[in-house]
């Protein structure tokens, strides 16, 4: 890898890039019919709600502002955060693959997630990938979410990153908007070959030839 390559430093979202969460892996478990899944989640405890502990604030305190308002769904509310490890699937197909290949190039490699301090724990002990990063900012323990720049601000101060020498992949379109806002390059994540396409564009990884066999990446 050219040397200029090693200056880059790549900043990954988490959640919806490299590993697979999403409330409906634990509450098809929960509701026999998927209509009455998916109006709980939009109406109860939605992203809004949730996008509240991603900001820090408690678990106890979020069930109960729920509670309070849907005492018949108690059980149901309670559920989002006592089982919240069974929301996670485990890891986007074939991203992780992607991200060791940057690792093994010598890449700078952080990240960046909305995620809740008082979870996160668990994503850790789970994920060995997540050592691989020099450093992991998690919004819950910032107190501010993306697309919000302060946490894009936070991030550049903690690591030394300047922005124009900086890569952003993140899923979510607002978060990429506010990215290239404060400077970053960025990609919107869709799938892993698109992102391994893209990298392959700027450089920072190989263009293996056609029909050439790939060796899976080292994921020691």
């Amino acid at each position: 890898m050219r040397e200029a390559t090693r200056s880059i430093t790549v900043v990954f979202d988490l959640g919806g890039v490299l590993i697979d969460w999403d409330p409906r892996h634990l509450y098809r478990e929960l509701f026999d019919d998927a209509e009455e899944m998916e109006s709980f989640l939009a109406e109860v405890t939605t992203a809004e709600w949730n996008a509240h502990q991603d900001a820090g604030r408690p678990w106890t305190e979020a069930i109960e502002i729920l509670v309070a308002e849907h005492p018949e769904r108690r059980e149901l509310i309670e559920a989002f955060h006592r089982r919240w490890p069974e929301m996670l699937a485990g890891e986007i197909p074939g991203a992780v693959d992607v991200l060791a290949e940057l690792r093994a190039g010598g890449v700078r490699l952080v990240a960046l997630s909305n995620w809740s301090a008082e979870t996160f724990p668990t994503a850790r002990e789970r994920f060995d990938f997540l050592a691989w990063f020099e450093g992991i900012v998690i919004s819950g323990e910032v107190g501010v979410n993306k697309p919000d720049p302060r946490i894009f601000e936070h991030l550049v101060e903690r690591f030394g990153i300047a922005p124009a020498a900086a890569l952003f992949i993140d899923d979510s379109p607002a978060n990429v908007d506010a990215a290239r806002a404060l400077g970053f390059s960025a990609i919107r994540f869709t799938d892993a070959t698109a992102l391994r396409r893209e990298l392959v564009r700027l450089g920072l990884l190989p263009d293996l030839r056609p029909g050439r066999p790939r060796q899976p990446p080292d994921r020691s």
